[in-house]
């Protein structure tokens, strides 16, 4: 029985032997351990924009953990420059009465970015586009309900950025 059981546990132990700890990262990041984010630029006129958009950058790096939040100016792997492309809304649904009056727009989010080499200057080690967005219900008050979808649509580009550099996607 013993023999029959140490059998079977040295028959489980190779099918663990690929599992790294650590993440994922793509082969051309290896390198970079700490990343940091200066303040977003923005095309679109909004009120505090940059802001909010280099706030969400910094929760969706902290939160996957895959790259350490460095100090600007200080000694980062790499800079990731962020670019707030556009902003739109789209009616998804309006009111039956009237065909132009919205209920629920959808905001979509475009942004740009790119992670430049600390270590040489002037390299880009990765760049693209992302696109996060959301939906809102228009009340009385469309311009308080438009502030308060914009973090969600923000989180959602901004994780889709870190999850192409944390996993390569």
């Amino acid at each position: 029985m013993r023999y029959l059981l140490l059998t079977l546990c040295l028959g489980f132990l190779p099918s663990c032997a690929g599992y790294r700890f650590g993440g994922n990262k793509p082969a051309h990041l290896e390198t970079v351990k700490t990343i940091s984010v200066p303040l977003a630029k923005s095309r679109v006129v909004f009120p505090r924009m940059e802001a909010l958009t280099t706030n969400s950058m910094v929760d969706a790096l902290v939160q996957d953990g895959t790259y350490r939040l460095g100090i600007i100016g200080g000694k980062s792997d790499a800079t990731l420059l962020i670019l707030l492309e556009n902003l739109t809304y789209k009616q998804i649904r309006s009111s039956t009465v009237d065909v132009l009056r919205s209920e629920e727009l959808r905001l979509e989010v475009k942004l740009s970015y790119q992670l430049i080499d600390n270590n040489r200057p002037g390299i880009v080690l990765e760049s693209g586009k992302a696109r996060g967005n959301t939906r809102l219900f228009v009340d009385d008050n469309l311009q308080t309900a438009r502030v308060n979808a914009l973090p969600d649509a923000l989180q959602r580009a901004t994780q889709s950025i870190i999850a192409r550099l944390a996993d390569g996607i």
